[in-house]
C-alpha cells in the first residue's frame, strides 16, 4: 500500500512558511474505501496508488459487488478497479462531467479508451468533500515509439479519436491557445512571485519576445480560412498511451483517461509524440500522418503551430508546478523547481522556442 501523507511546507523563492494541510492529507486508506463502498463496490482492504500527480488514483480489488450498483458493470469479487480523485479546485463538475461525456462517445463508437464507470446513475460522485470516479483497471506498456508501425497505428487511433472530437465542441473546458496556456500561465508565475529576483527580469524579456512570435504565427494560422478548432485529448504524450501487445486482447494503443481534455488544432496531439533531430521527426511524422489520414485528413497548415504549442506548453508547465507546489508530493519529486538554475534553463528554452518558431515547420 501506498499512501503519501508527507507534511511539508509552502517552499517560496527558497524559504520554508509554516505548514498547511493539504486537502489530498485527508485522503487516507479508510476514506478511499468508505468512497468505494458509498458506490456499491466493496474493497477487502489491498489499495495501491498508481502514479499521477495531477489528481490521487487508486487500483482497489473488490471482495464483494452490489448487485444493484454492479448491473451493467460485469464487476465481481475479485475484480480490480481504478478510483480517481479529482484535485479539488481545478474542474468544476459540468468540466468533469464533459470530459466523461467525451469518453463515452469515444467508446460508444468503438475507440479503445478507459471510460469511467455509470454506478447509481452517474459517473462522477462525491465523498468526504472529494470528487471522484471509478474505472475498470487496464493495463499495458509505453509505446515503443522507435518503431514507425507503431506510430502509424496511433495515428489510426488519434485520426478516429478527432473523427469524434470533430462532431461538436466542448461546452464548459477550455480552449488552448497563447491566452490561456502562455499569458495566464505567465501571470500565475507572477503574481506567485515563483521567479528569483536573479532572474526575474532576464525570464519576462525572454517569455514577452517568444509570445510575441507565437501570438503572431497563431493569429496567422487561425485567420486561414477553414481551419478547425476540435475536442482534443490535449495531453497526449508517451506516457499517456499503453500499448498492449499483440496477440492479446485488445492489442495496439489506448488512453486511460481524458483529465486534460480541452479544444484546440488536432495537431496538439501529434507533436508530442515527435523526437530527435529533424530527419527523425519528419519520419516520425510521416508515420503518424499516414495512419491518422485513414479516418480524416490532418489540415497541413496547422504543422506551423507544432514549436508555438511546445513554447506555450513549456510556460504552462512552469506554472502548473508553481500552482501546485503546496501538495506534498511535489517538493518531493520536483525540488529543482524555483531555483535559478531552472529559470536559467527556462531563459535558454524560450530563446531557443523563439528561432525555432520563426524556422520552416515540419511538412508531412
Amino acid at each position: 500500500m501506498h499512501i503519501f501523507r508527507v507534511k511539508l511546507g509552502h517552499r517560496h523563492n527558497g524559504s520554508m512558511t509554516t505548514p498547511s494541510l493539504h486537502p489530498y492529507e485527508q485522503l487516507t486508506p479508510d476514506v478511499v474505501l468508505d468512497a468505494l463502498a458509498q458506490v456499491g463496490l466493496f474493497g477487502d482492504g489491498r489499495l495501491t496508488a498508481l502514479s499521477s500527480y495531477e489528481n490521487r488514483v487508486y487500483q482497489a480489488s473488490l471482495e464483494d459487488v452490489d448487485a444493484d450498483a454492479g448491473a451493467g458493470t460485469g464487476l465481481a469479487a475479485g475484480d480490480k478497479v481504478v478510483l480517481k480523485f479529482y484535485r479539488p479546485g481545478r474542474w468544476s463538475e459540468a468540466q468533469i462531467l464533459e470530459e466523461h461525456a467525451f469518453a463515452a462517445e469515444l467508446m460508444a463508437a468503438e475507440i479503445p479508451m478507459v471510460g469511467p464507470f455509470q454506478l447509481q446513475g452517474g459517473t462522477l460522485h462525491q465523498h468526504a468533500g472529494f470528487a471522484f470516479s471509478v474505472s475498470p483497471r487496464r493495463g499495458g506498456r509505453r509505446p515503443e515509439l522507435e518503431d514507425l508501425s507503431v506510430l502509424e497505428w496511433i495515428g489510426r487511433l488519434l485520426g478516429r479519436i478527432h473523427r469524434v472530437g470533430a462532431v461538436r465542441p466542448f461546452a464548459h473546458r477550455p480552449a488552448l491557445n497563447p491566452a490561456t496556456f502562455g499569458h495566464a500561465s505567465a501571470q500565475v508565475l507572477l503574481d506567485g512571485e515563483h521567479l528569483p529576483l536573479d532572474m526575474a527580469s532576464r525570464w519576462e524579456r525572454a517569455f514577452a519576445e517568444a509570445m510575441q512570435v507565437a501570438s503572431g504565427v497563431w493569429d496567422e494560422v487561425h485567420s486561414l480560412d477553414g481551419l478547425q478548432l476540435i475536442r482534443l485529448h490535449a495531453d497526449c504524450h508517451p506516457g499517456n498511451i499503453l500499448w498492449t501487445p499483440e496477440g492479446s486482447a485488445g492489442a495496439g494503443p489506448h488512453f486511460v483517461d481524458l483529465d486534460d481534455a480541452r479544444s484546440g488544432p488536432a495537431v496538439q496531439d501529434l507533436w508530442m509524440l515527435l523526437s530527435g533531430e529533424r530527419g527523425q521527426q519528419l519520419q516520425q511524422l510521416g508515420a503518424l500522418v499516414d495512419g491518422y489520414e485513414e479516418f480524416g485528413e490532418l489540415d497541413r497548415r496547422e504543422l506551423r503551430l507544432i514549436e508555438v504549442l511546445r513554447t506555450l506548453r513549456l510556460v504552462h508547465y512552469s506554472a502548473w508546478l508553481a500552482q501546485r507546489w503546496t501538495d506534498p508530493i511535489f517538493p518531493i519529486n520536483f525540488p529543482w523547481f524555483g531555483s535559478s538554475d531552472y529559470w536559467s534553463g527556462q531563459v535558454d528554452m524560450l530563446v531557443d522556442q523563439t528561432e525555432a518558431m520563426q524556422a520552416a515547420a515540419l511538412v508531412a
